[in-house]
């Protein structure tokens, strides 16, 4: 009779314990579905992302991207916004991956913009097929995202539109590290120059916007490079076949923001 509390006690605490393991794996599920509960397609389409991201600022005022209508941008004729670009064929590229919605290349710090004097360390690059900016409505075939941060975890992000034409050297640099898998990532560890994939005409539009992707976060300087450089098809398609069918968001409302164009 003196072992039926024991036995008791035993069984309440197996009982918490199942429970409180119960409770551990709910938790891992929900926190291992968190990257993938958003895609560019069906229910978990960009159009429902501010329903999906209760946190996020997808359903904001102040969202990229957006249609640049080149009659309506402001000229910076006194050239108030400046941009400088320090980039060295030393910068080490870290990794690639892919994430499921893009590729992206991550880079060790050592290339950087100095924009309205304030120092941007470039983070990654990652690409989307078509663009999701557009210049008076129309959408170009590739567009390549430059992600720079600052101290203060602001983001400046360098746009580059790709046209179809001939072969670029620095796209097929890059494109040799593909395919991958998604999910799957490669160790690179090997300088790589990034200087020679801008334009030679370095005129940009900008505006203030936001991530393109949920969180949707506002605090982004968008730099839209006005002339788009060459890329061949082929590299194009082997992009798309590492990446989501057309990975890109539809305009947003420019609202009351303005987009200001600097001639270089």
């Amino acid at each position: 009779m003196k072992l039926y509390p024991r036995i008791a006690i035993v069984i309440l605490m197996l009982s918490m314990s199942y429970s409180c393991n119960r409770e551990d794996q709910k938790q891992q599920v929900h926190e291992g579905s968190q990257e993938s509960h958003w895609s560019y397609e069906g229910e978990t389409s960009p159009e429902h992302w501010a329903e999906l991201e209760k946190d996020s600022d997808c359903s904001g005022q102040r969202q990229s991207p957006v249609n640049i209508i080149d009659i309506h941008t402001v000229e910076d004729q006194n050239q108030e916004s400046t941009i400088e670009l320090f980039y060295s064929p030393k910068t080490i590229l870290n990794k690639v991956r892919n994430n499921g919605h893009s590729i992206q290349f991550l880079f060790d710090k050592g290339d950087s913009i100095a924009y309205n004097q304030t120092n941007f360390n470039l983070v990654q690059i990652h690409f989307h097929e078509p663009s999701e900016h557009t210049i008076n409505g129309i959408r170009y075939p590739i567009e390549i995202h430059l992600v720079h941060q600052s101290q203060e975890k602001n983001y400046t992000v360098l746009s580059i539109f790709g046209f179809e034409g001939e072969q670029s050297q620095t796209m097929e640099d890059m494109e040799s590290f593909l395919p991958l898998q998604k999910g799957q990532e490669k160790e690179i560890e090997r300088a790589f120059d990034l200087s020679r994939l801008f334009p030679a005409n370095k005129s940009y539009y900008a505006y203030e916007g936001s991530l393109t992707t949920p969180p949707c976060t506002e605090n982004v300087q968008w730099v839209i490079f006005k002339e788009p450089i060459v890329v061949s098809l082929e590299e194009v398609l082997k992009l798309k076949d590492n990446m989501p069918l057309e990975n890109y968001r539809n305009e947003q409302p420019l609202n009351d923001r303005l987009v200001y164009l600097h001639k270089m």
